[in-house]
């Protein structure tokens, strides 16, 4: 059936470049079925209208049709990008704990040197330190957000450091053109035309709106992707007012660390780390270095007396 109609687009598509609009090429066509044929003195007026109502309707579900499936083609190839570089980021992960066991934070002295042993008061240092910030303590000790978002009562949204997604309920069997969307900068509305207004405000953070988009999936959810301006930070709620999330409980997403610059991955990892000794009761990466350190020099100065040495 395309190929009956495509046939004719380079014939149209010179009309519509001459008669520059649509409402001029409409009147074109129409023109030349009044001049030429007898379409609209063959048949009543209602006729005529269902006719072309008939049509425009059509043509309408078709273009509805052909971006929900471009979305979803989009979708589909996002998530294999993502599990592509889940693949890579595990294997880059199992090298860099392996890095991270001992010769990470190691300096090149003879071989002669024994391993680093942690010494014995350091374990006691998260004792000390719960005292001090119990309360940080008991303010993390929730579950993350799930996927780094939250929940309103118009809308469900997820984030990671590069963008941040909406996902709006609406009456099922929703059109495309009963969705009224504006993306600024700045601010975002979503609404229903003649219905309920599902979002209005100023954004968390600005956005970059040629990047930005809506789409209407399955005809129930108006789904707002909003690409970060920043992205290097995490955003506490979409629309400024509306309940914010503890951005100390995000959780970087796994998938995008191999996509990270070399020296933005090692500090990513290295904040991780830190939190997976300080949730374990062991010393930081920092701290491991100092003892790294004093035991090496320890083993080349045997003749000196370090019982009494402290690291602080």
């Amino acid at each position: 059936m395309s190929s009956e109609t495509d046939r004719f687009d380079a014939l149209l598509m010179n009309v519509a470049q001459t008669q520059r609009g649509i409402e001029p090429l409409l009147d074109t066509v129409f023109s030349f079925l009044r001049r030429k044929t007898d379409f609209f003195t063959g048949a009543s007026a209602e006729t005529i209208e269902s006719t072309v109502l008939r049509s425009v309707r059509k043509q309408a579900q078709l273009a509805d049709e052909a971006q929900q499936r471009k979305r979803r083609e989009d979708e589909q190839r996002r998530k294999k990008e993502l599990a592509a570089a889940e693949q890579k980021r595990q294997a880059a992960e199992k090298e860099a704990a392996a890095a991270r066991e001992v010769p990470r934070f190691e300096e090149v002295t003879d071989d002669s040197v024994t391993e680093p042993v942690a010494p014995a008061p350091a374990p006691a240092t998260p004792a000390h330190d719960t005292k001090a910030g119990g309360d940080d303590d008991e303010e993390d000790s929730g579950p993350p957000p799930v996927g780094n978002g939250g929940v309103t009562d118009t809308y469900v949204w997820t984030q990671t450091l590069q963008e941040a997604q909406a996902s709006f309920p609406v009456p099922a069997g929703t059109k495309s053109r009963q969705v009224d969307v504006t993306i600024t900068a700045t601010r975002l509305r979503v609404a229903l035309k003649g219905g309920a207004t599902l979002a209005d405000g100023a954004l968390f953070k600005k956005v970059k709106v040629d990047d930005s988009f809506w789409t209407l999936e399955d005809g129930n959810r108006v789904c707002v992707y909003l690409q970060k301006e920043n992205q290097m930070e995490w955003w506490k709620t979409i629309v400024q007012g509306d309940p914010e999330i503890d951005t100390k409980k995000v959780q970087p997403e796994n998938s995008k660390l191999a996509d990270l610059d070399a020296d933005t991955r090692q500090t990513v990892e290295k904040m991780m780390f830190d939190q997976r000794q300080k949730a374990l009761g062991l010393p930081s990466s920092d701290d491991l270095q100092k003892q790294s350190v004093l035991q090496k020099f320890m083993a080349q100065h045997p003749e000196m007396d370090f019982s009494n040495a402290k690291i602080n």
